[in-house]
């Protein structure tokens, strides 16, 4: 999925989900011209971030919970 879709699908700006891919919370797949194509759990993940993110969770202290 394109990050247009992404969008509509979590409510989240193209910044943020830019922002969280920055931060090293997802990893969207690159098609040969080098857009960002999303998976399903990718979705899933960025609703995961959103929700942490609204109760107070800093992207730092989510990384470390990836490693």
């Amino acid at each position: 999925m394109t990050i247009k879709i992404v969008t509509e699908m979590t409510g989240l700006s193209e910044r943020e989900v830019r922002y969280y891919e920055e931060r090293e919370l997802i990893f969207p797949k690159r098609n040969s011209s080098g857009t960002r194509m999303y998976s399903f759990s990718d979705i899933e993940r960025l609703m995961d971030i959103a929700e942490k993110i609204e109760d107070g969770v800093r992207t730092r202290e989510m990384r470390k919970d990836l490693f």
